[in-house]
């Protein structure tokens, strides 16, 4: 999305996309989440719980390093190599399942911190107690709103993917909202949370393949 075809990063692109991001977070957080929420949480279906257990940040990174690790196996014996730790990445580069891990990865890390520093209360306290807000530097999940990590993790992911595989890119575009939307069909997350998560993933998955594509040649 934010790369061209001689793989260079469109940074005028990536700003005015953070343009975007702020003014639907800002006008998310001032007014339009909880309409939203309110209506999209009507329709908390257990399908959207299976997903969600599926396509987790966690689930994300574990298959990718699987994949990875059985890539690399795979490399020693046909080149009946030795297990060398400086040679490794040599090795591992090519693996598109690599990408997927280290975007999955960078998008994580950023959202964790960011879960950390802003301490967005979930929705759990609106539906108990009707009360909204942030308390920044909180440690508890029940502070860790903004950004989604299932959204995040999944836009990582799938934006990778569809861009190693450009004739799916829409699919997996169209898989990443859904599963970001049924993050608010759940209760999880408000809409906003979804739409900074689905950012970070994004820019996370073209910064990595373009850090990756030069490392590659």
């Amino acid at each position: 999305m934010f790369l061209a075809y001689e793989n260079k990063l469109k940074w005028n692109w990536v700003i005015i996309a953070c343009i975007i991001t702020c003014f639907l977070t800002f006008a998310g957080i001032f007014g339009l989440d909880i309409p939203l929420y309110n209506f999209l949480h009507q329709f908390n279906w257990r399908i959207w719980d299976v997903i969600g257990n599926v396509f987790s940040t966690k689930n994300w990174l574990a298959i990718s390093l699987i994949i990875v690790v059985i890539f690399y196996i795979r490399k020693l014996i046909q080149t009946k190599s030795k297990f060398n730790l400086l040679d490794m990445y040599s090795k591992i580069r090519s693996s598109y399942a690599f990408w997927v891990f280290c975007s999955v990865l960078s998008a994580a890390l950023i959202g964790g911190i960011l879960k950390i520093v802003l301490g967005r209360m979930r929705p759990i306290f609106y539906e108990a107690l009707n009360i909204t807000g942030f308390f920044p530097f909180t440690m508890d999940w029940a502070f860790h709103s903004m950004p989604s990590g299932h959204t995040l993790a999944s836009f990582a992911g799938l934006i990778m993917i569809g861009m190693l595989a450009p004739r799916g890119r829409w699919y997996a575009f169209t898989f990443a909202v859904i599963i970001g939307l049924s993050r608010v069909c759940v209760g999880a997350h408000w809409p906003s949370d979804i739409v900074v998560g689905a950012f970070i993933g994004i820019v996370a998955a073209n910064i990595v393949k373009y850090v990756l594509s030069k490392r590659a040649k």
